[in-house]
């Protein structure tokens, strides 16, 4: 397992040169683009890179040789000073004396091969796991400079005018450059030459990075504003990663965790506790102190905790044969300083490990020649369980194995790469002006478009107006409507109320048993009418007011009637039924078998109220009696007409006897 932690925020560039030579003609590089999770490949041209880097903005640009990308110290400044605000140029092999680039891949287990592709690719993973030095050719201090962007002229009625103008405007941009500073918070020098009753221009020396400035290189108009970072005197290099050595680690687990970080030699390095952090908290803290050889608790058996702590490092164990005495571990830490308990028990796990491994720490020592790292041999001996002399021997195949280190001396130019090199600056000169004016020119599409994206909102808030103003009317009409349709609704309500009390009135009529009904209406009785002597209409009045038996019905046109509708005016057996106009023979005969008195609705006295109407007891009572006079009379016709047909049939048989 690597124990060194990830620099991969972004894409991380591997670069390698693929044929030619960058002092000669056209050189080509293999370029590995990392991400964290996948390489892409590409052969560029050294122009086509540039361009990479300036439109991607990398993180790192890893390379295992600077002057693969740079001809002479000159142009290697100058390839620093053009990488973009947050991009690194980080040589994987080391500083000033790089080792092999097979061997730095072999000891952090990135895979290599001896492929310009291979070694790119294995660059990006080395910078990703911060393996290398930074190279840097700058300060972290930058200077600002704000000054005139154009020509004061040549003379003229106006020339002080418009110098006065331009200097006006130096002045008002460097005080927005101050307080940009001023609100981050920027430690900063000022130094100004006034002129005109403005600024010839300011120059601002801020202890801070680019990248930290909030303030970025521009030309508009009057005013121009430059960047440029301090040179150093020469190239620095940068570890990516504090040097970490082999450690030993006493870890207290439980509700609070505690650490102790302990040196080989027995001094005690750091200790920490905490009650909230988790595993990879832990991890994280042990990882930025040093590379564990032996984990180790204060108990026995080991916690298991504190076993994934062990096998995440892929350290050794050590625990005591007994659980280690307060007494005792106090005495062993008494020299030392702690917070808390668990701090204290931490200590005294990975002092009393330390204790245990001495011996064999010192053989280890004994047996090593000059200039073997004592950390990587201890941790594979302790750890790996080899021994000295097998690991000796990997090393020294390892030496025979890799190639020779890379010479970093620059050359001395001929004249004709110095004429180049002095093209290739006005070339770069020439393409700083061309940006210059595409910026420009860009700063005026970005207002095109500032005032076109204006208009749109403008017309849209244009057509919303339109729309709201549609809806309104729409609203108002729709209200006006239902206002209307209110207004009629009232109407017909007051209507039907007047008709709901006409008929409680008529249901008092008709139900004359409850008090509350007045003496002089005991005489009336309710009459259903109908329309006509129909189906239709005869079901229409059922739906409307109901047909009961013993109901009164009238019928305002008796005429027309079939069997089907005089049976159904039967079924419901109304008490008497007051006609207008004359029956069928056929429905007379089937109201009469079914004894239903008919009477005409002239000799009772009505009174219609709506589709209603009341009439005299007394006058529906005299026809019910006309009827059943007419009743009897009509049975006993009846009888004699049988009579006569029986007499006459039984004298037509004795004849024909």
């Amino acid at each position: 397992m690597s124990t060194r932690t990830s620099a991969l925020d972004a894409v991380v560039f591997g670069v390698d040169i693929q044929s030619g030579d960058v002092r000669g003609d056209a050189p080509s590089y293999a370029l590995a683009v990392y991400d964290g999770d996948e390489v892409s490949r590409d052969v560029v041209t050294h122009r086509k890179l540039r361009r990479l880097i300036d439109d991607e903005e990398p993180a790192i640009v890893a390379t295992d040789n600077m002057y693969e990308l740079a001809a002479d110290k000159d142009q290697l400044i100058h390839f620093l000073g053009s990488l973009p605000t947050g991009t690194k140029l980080v040589q994987v092999t080391g500083a000033e004396q790089p080792e092999p680039l097979s061997r730095v891949a072999k000891r952090h287990g990135i895979p290599y091969g001896k492929e310009p592709m291979k070694e790119a690719e294995a660059a990006a993973r080395l910078a990703a796991h911060n393996v290398g030095h930074e190279v840097s050719a700058f300060t972290d201090t930058t200077t600002v400079k704000v000054s005139r962007g154009r020509s004061t002229g040549k003379g003229g009625w106006s020339e002080d005018r418009y110098t006065r103008r331009i200097h006006g405007s130096v002045k008002k941009r460097a005080r927005e450059v101050e307080s940009e500073l001023e609100d981050a918070t920027l430690d900063y020098e000022k130094d100004v030459r006034e002129s005109y009753g403005g600024y010839a221009n300011a120059v601002f020396t801020v202890e801070a990075p680019p990248a930290d400035i909030p303030v970025s290189r521009n030309r508009s108009g009057d005013v121009r504003v430059e960047i440029e970072r301090e040179r150093r005197d020469g190239i620095e290099f940068r570890p990516l990663a504090k040097r970490r050595d082999h450690v030993v680690v006493g870890i207290d687990p439980g509700t609070t965790t505690a650490v102790a970080i302990v040196s080989l030699e027995g001094e005690v390095l750091d200790v920490w506790s905490s009650r909230t952090s988790d595993t990879a908290d832990v991890i994280e803290w042990i990882v930025e102190r040093g590379r564990p050889i032996i984990v180790a608790a204060d108990v026995t058996p080991m916690p298991e905790t504190v076993e994934k702590f062990r096998r995440s490092f892929d350290a050794a164990g050590w625990t005591p044969a007994t659980d280690l005495p307060i007494d005792e571990k106090q005495h062993r830490t008494r020299d030392q300083s702690y917070d808390d308990d668990h701090q204290r028990d931490a200590m005294a796990a990975a002092l009393y490990a330390v204790d245990a491994h001495a011996d064999q720490f010192e053989r280890i020592a004994r047996k090593l020649p000059p200039g073997v790292d004592r950390g990587e041999v201890t941790a594979r001996v302790v750890a790996g369980k080899e021994s000295v002399e097998a690991v000796l021997t990997d090393l020294e195949e390892d030496d025979d194995a890799d190639e020779e280190p890379a010479k970093h001396e620059p050359r001395e130019l001929t004249e004709e790469e110095k004429r180049i090199k002095d093209l290739k600056r006005q070339v770069d000169r020439l393409q700083s002006h061309v940006k210059t004016l595409e910026d420009r020119l860009d700063g005026k599409d970005d207002r095109i478009d500032d005032l076109e994206a204006e208009l749109s909102a403008a017309r849209r808030e244009e057509r919303r107006e339109v729309r709201r103003d549609r809806e309104v009317s729409r609203l108002e009409r729709k209200a006006n409507r239902l206002e209307r349709e209110r207004d009629e609704a009232r109407e017909e309500v007051e209507t039907l109320e007047k008709k709901v009390e006409r008929m409680k009135a008529l249901w008092k009529l008709d139900h004359s048993n409850f008090s509350d009904v007045s003496a002089k209406k005991e005489g009336l009785v309710p009459v259903k009418v109908v329309e006509k002597f129909t189906k239709g209409a005869i079901r229409e009045a059922d739906e409307q007011y109901g047909l009961a038996p013993g109901d009164v019905v009238y019928l305002r046109d008796a005429s027309g009637a079939g069997k089907s509708t005089a049976d159904l005016l039967a079924g419901f057996e109304p008490r008497v039924v007051l006609k207008d106009g004359g029956l069928s023979e056929i429905a007379d005969e089937i109201l009469f078998d079914e004894e239903i008195p008919v009477g005409p609705a002239d000799d009772v006295a009505m009174q219609e109220v709506d589709e209603l109407a009341v009439a005299r007891e007394d006058d529906v009572e005299a026809v019910i009696d006309d009827w059943r006079e007419r009743a009897n009379a009509r049975r006993r016709d009846r009888k004699l007409e049988m009579v006569d047909r029986l007499i006459s049939e039984h004298r037509a048989g004795d004849n024909e006897a």
